[in-house]
């Protein structure tokens, strides 16, 4: 069994306001099916930056670099290609391009173009 770890830092308050930080680990069995990979995307005003895409039975995820900070996208249901959504955030791949969005901003609609080879859908 290979396990991913997905890091979620989380706020606790206290009457002292006092904060902790949290990790969260996830243990997702890998299959002969099942993979991680990795893949470079140049967008239009966010640069390039890898993706790292987790398959495993029935959990699909994207991990997005996202104002600094490592973001988790978990594949929805879409008509073409693989939507990804993480809060207001939506990653949609299909071939060698994407877009990132965020929907609460009105004209954040990125274009992003594979720096390498796709991921498979």
């Amino acid at each position: 069994m290979m396990r991913i770890s997905l890091l979620a830092a989380a706020m606790v308050a206290s009457a002292s306001a006092a904060t902790a930080q949290a990790t969260l680990s996830i243990p997702l069995r890998i299959g002969a099916t099942d993979n991680v990979l990795s893949q470079t995307y140049a967008c239009d005003e966010a640069g390039s930056f890898a993706v790292q895409y987790v398959n495993a039975g029935a959990n699909a995820l994207a991990l997005l670099p996202i104002d600094g900070e490592e973001r988790i996208f978990v594949n929805v249901v879409a008509a073409s290609g693989a939507k990804y959504v993480s809060g207001a955030y939506v990653w949609w791949t299909k071939g060698d391009t994407a877009t990132l969005e965020n929907e609460m901003t009105e004209g954040s609609l990125q274009a992003c173009k594979a720096q390498d080879a796709p991921p498979p859908k």
